[in-house]
């Protein structure tokens, strides 16, 4: 086994200039919007989208959302579960379809939660990870502006 000099370690990012978005967070990046775009497109409340991946290492971002009942959540669940699949993704574990109190759909980069607002105040997600950046307005502008130029397809 011949040993090899390590490479020398890229630059850590500052704050004045944040490391490029690769490929893959771009990636899902444009994942997340679909996902905004389409929880919105069935009425989902209170959506938020939190970056947890400086929290966590288990996944990039969180999605929230509510729905009036469990029909509706289910909707939600649905609609996103749909509007994916039709981009070649399919979420790697999803719990809490049936009862609709609760969906959780694990993409791996980022976790979708639908609940009914009961549930979600019970639980506080958001408080829990209450550190974490909250881009909300960002992908709710970027999947409006989206849907207004006709989208664009994942690649």
């Amino acid at each position: 086994m011949t040993k090899r000099p390590l490479a020398d370690p890229a630059p850590a990012a500052t704050p004045s200039q944040p490391l490029p978005e690769t490929d893959a967070a771009a990636q899902t990046a444009e994942a997340v919007r679909e996902v905004v775009a389409a929880a919105l497109d069935r009425k989902a409340e209170d959506l938020k989208v939190l970056e947890v991946g400086e929290l966590t290492h288990f996944t990039d971002y969180f999605l929230v959302c509510s729905g009036q009942n469990p029909r509706q959540v289910q909707a939600i669940a649905d609609g996103v579960e749909r509007r994916l699949r039709d981009h070649k993704l399919r979420p790697a574990h999803v719990e809490g379809y049936q009862t609709g109190q609760w969906v959780l759909m694990d993409y791996g980069d980022f976790v979708l939660h639908v609940f009914l607002q009961e549930r979600r105040r019970f639980y506080g997600l958001e408080r829990l990870w209450g550190d974490a950046p909250d881009l909300t307005a960002e992908f709710v502008a970027d999947a409006e502006a989206h849907a207004q130029s006709g989208g664009r397809q994942l690649s």
